[in-house]
Formats: structure tokens, C-alpha cells, sequence
């Protein structure tokens, strides 16, 4: 036991004394100092007593797209720590191409007796999709919450990182490194993220001088393909066939395809071509080049999220302005100066 105390003292920061007075369910422990001798126990692997044990105050959806995009499982994680943390049971739907769909989970979630449901990138990001399905909720008195996807005209808070502050900030920088052939490789268009960064793409070089008709923009810098590395890989063959010496990527996957379309052509990154991704998706510094990437705040966008679901929970009402976090530009090793002309 004394190791055990030992270990957890060392894991959450504190004392011996105070993980004793934790696991002993005694009074005088403030409720962070708690919550970090929780998260030692569970990550020594130490099984929580019983006494510890909370009682769920509920049971939320969260609904995020497929998981093979590393940006997904980190929303879904800070969120999930962010309901346990206020006492909510989270129930995770994940979906995938041919799996279950968001409108069969949201009647599952509806069987449940849900207190409210996370839609992470949804169809509400989908320009296509019908908005009814989320009226319906709300017609039902259902809270929810829309994170990346502003869709006019539904009744619900929505948070979401400034997809042109993402763009200005890729632009600028590529184009502080010299370049002037600058291309886009996004998503498909009709999703919200992806018409956004595109509009902003074209006023970007406009406004940098990069290019003289917006129009041109579209034409002939943006390549529209899927958020795959498949996606990425395609759409940087396209650019640098048409002599584009930086690619801005609307994912961090789509920019380790692109990484890997120059390589099959025998180009260095960053010494040949530039690649810049989007997310900064764990474990993409630790990539070869290690990425340049735009950062999505995804803590401050969930807690701003859980905030506005549980004061909807909770009876009140949460601003219905969409809420835009500003991203952040890490720089690593795969921009560099533009080359020679090839």
C-alpha cells in the first residue's frame, strides 16, 4: 500500500497524505486535487474503490465522424474528460463510411433518455443536408451542441476555429518564405469548413498579390479531393504539375499525402516543395519532416462546447452567435524558403 501511495502521490503531484485522504472519501480535498489522484489511478491502472465510484448525474451523445482522422479521437476525449468531470456519462458514437448513420444514433441516443447530444463536425457542416433533423431535437426541448459547421437558422450554440484566420495564416507565412505559386488541396466543398477555407484561400492571394482575378484562385490553385492521405496525395500531383512550390492542406492527413506525392516525384520537403497542414493532430510533430500545421484549440473548443451544453441542460439559455476560436500556426520542418526555379 505504501508503494501504491507512494506512486499515486507521484502521478497526481501531491502528497501521500492527501491520496489517503482521497481514497478514504475524507473531507478538506479540493475538487482539482481530487480529480488528479482519480487520473493516477487511472493511468497506474489501479481500479477505483467503490466509494469513488460517481454516480452519473446523466447520460450525453457525443456523435463525431470516423476515427482514422486523429483530430476526431482528441475532441472525443476532451470532451468525454470534461462530462466525467461535471458528473455526465458519455455516450460515443463514431461513424463510418457504410456504418451507422448519425440519424440512427441520434435515435438510439433518444432511446437512452439522453440529457443532450455533441454533434463534432456533423451534417450540420454538410451544406446538402437537411437542417430538419436538428430542429426536430430542438423541437423536442433536446439541448445540443454543433462544434465546426455553422448552419444558419438552427436554434442550438456553435463552436468553431476561424477557418479564415487558418488561411491568412498559412498564406502569410508561405509567402514570408518567398513563394508565390501557392495551392490549395481541400475537402469536398460542401461542407462549411472547406467552402470557408476556399473563400478565404481566394482573398488571401488576392490580398498578398499573389494573384490578380480571385477567380484564378479556384481555378488554378485549389484542387477539391477528399480528406484522405489519398485525398492529399492526389490533389499535391495536380499542383506540382503545375508548378506550385507550397501546398496548403486542409488536413494534417491530406499534408502527409502531399508529403508523399513529392517524394514519389523525387522532391525534397521542405528543400523542393512546401507542405503545410491542418489540425495539428497528435503525434504530428513526431512525422518526417515533423509538420507545419494550423492548430485547432481543441480544448478551449470543447469546454466552450460542454459550457453551452450544460447551461442548456441546466434550464438556461447559451448564446446562439456561432462561437470562432482563433487557431494557431507551429512551425516545424516542412515549409522552408521557396527553391530556385525549377
Amino acid at each position: 500500500m505504501r508503494t501504491r501511495l507512494t506512486d499515486l502521490a507521484e502521478q497526481a503531484g501531491v502528497s501521500t497524505a492527501t491520496v489517503s485522504r482521497v481514497l478514504n472519501g475524507k473531507a478538506g480535498v479540493s475538487s482539482e486535487t481530487r480529480q488528479a489522484v482519480l487520473a493516477a489511478l487511472d493511468l497506474l491502472g489501479y481500479e477505483r474503490p467503490e466509494k469513488l465510484r460517481n454516480r452519473s448525474a446523466g447520460l450525453v451523445g457525443l456523435v463525431v465522424p470516423e476515427l482514422t482522422n486523429p483530430v476526431f479521437p482528441a475532441f472525443a476525449q476532451t470532451i468525454e474528460s470534461l462530462l466525467s468531470e461535471h458528473g455526465y456519462t458519455p455516450l460515443l458514437c463514431t461513424q463510418s463510411p457504410g456504418g451507422t448513420t448519425e440519424d440512427e444514433y441520434v435515435e438510439m441516443l433518444l432511446d437512452h433518455e439522453v440529457d443532450g447530444i455533441v454533434f463534432v463536425s456533423g451534417l450540420h457542416a454538410d451544406s446538402l443536408a437537411g437542417r430538419e433533423r436538428y430542429e426536430r431535437l430542438r423541437s423536442r426541448g433536446m439541448p445540443i451542441v454543433l462544434v465546426n459547421g455553422f448552419a444558419e437558422g438552427i436554434d442550438a450554440p456553435f463552436v468553431s476555429t476561424d477557418d479564415v484566420a487558418a488561411i491568412e495564416l498559412s498564406v502569410r507565412h508561405l509567402e514570408s518564405l518567398g513563394h508565390r505559386r501557392i495551392g490549395l488541396a481541400i475537402g469536398p466543398d460542401r461542407f462549411v469548413p472547406a467552402q470557408r477555407k476556399q473563400g478565404a484561400f481566394a482573398d488571401a492571394l488576392l490580398r498578398h498579390g499573389l494573384v490578380e482575378d480571385p477567380a484564378s484562385a479556384a481555378d488554378e490553385h485549389t484542387v477539391v479531393t477528399l480528406f484522405s492521405v489519398e485525398g492529399g496525395q492526389a490533389a499535391a500531383v495536380e499542383l506540382l504539375d503545375s508548378g506550385h512550390t507550397a501546398i496548403i492542406c486542409g488536413s494534417d492527413l491530406m499534408a502527409l499525402g502531399a508529403i508523399r506525392a513529392a517524394r514519389s516525384r523525387g522532391l525534397d520537403v521542405p528543400a523542393d516543395v512546401s507542405v503545410l497542414g491542418y489540425d495539428d493532430s497528435p503525434l504530428i510533430a513526431f512525422t518526417d519532416p515533423p509538420l507545419t500545421t494550423v492548430r485547432q484549440p481543441v480544448a478551449a473548443m470543447a469546454q466552450a462546447a460542454i459550457s453551452a451544453l450544460l447551461t442548456e441542460i441546466g434550464g438556461a439559455r447559451a448564446p446562439r452567435t456561432e462561437l470562432l476560436f482563433q487557431p494557431e500556426l507551429i512551425v516545424r520542418g516542412s515549409t522552408g524558403a521557396v527553391p530556385p526555379a525549377r
